[in-house]
C-alpha cells in the first residue's frame, strides 16, 4: 500500500532529477564598457545583443584540461534590454564552453541582463570560447524572451554553409 503514493511521486522525482539548474546571471558590476548599441563590426542577434564576427581566426592553448583552448572576445548588450540567455547546445557541451563577465565561471550557459536604460547605449563584457580541440564551428542559442536564434562562430576556423557544401 505504501508503494502506491511512491510511484504516484515517481514522474515529479524524474523531472526533478533531470532539470537543468538555472544559468548564472552575470551581474551589471561586470560591465567593463558602456558603447554605442549596436556595436560596429559586431553582428545583432535579436535586437538585444551585439556579438563577435563569424570568423575568429586566433584561438590560443590554455595548458589547461579539460578546456585546452581559448577565444577571447567580448559581446555587448542593449542597455534596458530584456534579459539574454547564452547556451553551448546539449550536443556541443563535451566540446565547448562559455564565459562573459569578471567572476563568471566556465560554462554551458549564461544570462546577462540589460542593466541601467539608456537609448543606443550597450554594455561591454570581457569572455570568450572555451574548446577542447584547436577550432570549432560553434553554434550557440540566444534567447530573449520567447524568441530564440543560433548564430554560429566560426573559432579558428572557418564555418562552412550547408548551401556551399559539396
Amino acid at each position: 500500500m505504501r508503494i502506491v503514493p511512491l510511484l504516484a511521486a515517481l514522474p515529479a522525482i524524474v523531472a526533478a532529477a533531470h532539470a537543468t539548474p538555472a544559468p548564472p546571471t552575470v551581474p551589471c558590476d561586470e560591465i567593463i564598457l558602456h558603447t554605442k548599441f549596436p556595436y560596429r563590426g559586431y553582428r545583432l542577434v535579436l535586437g538585444a545583443v551585439s556579438v563577435p564576427p563569424a570568423y575568429l581566426a586566433q584561438v590560443v592553448p590554455t595548458g589547461q584540461r579539460p578546456w585546452a583552448y581559448w577565444r577571447k572576445a567580448g559581446l555587448v548588450v542593449r542597455a534596458g534590454g530584456p534579459p539574454v540567455t547564452i547556451s553551448v547546445p546539449r550536443a556541443w557541451r563535451r566540446r565547448a564552453a562559455i564565459t562573459w563577465g569578471n567572476s563568471t565561471p566556465i560554462v554551458p550557459s549564461l544570462r546577462l541582463t540589460g542593466c541601467d536604460r539608456g537609448r543606443n547605449v550597450g554594455h561591454a563584457y570581457a569572455g570568450g570560447f572555451y574548446l577542447r580541440s584547436p577550432s570549432a564551428c560553434l553554434p550557440l542559442i540566444f534567447r530573449v524572451g520567447s524568441r530564440t536564434a543560433t548564430v554560429r562562430f566560426g573559432l579558428g576556423r572557418r564555418c562552412v554553409s550547408p548551401a556551399a557544401a559539396p
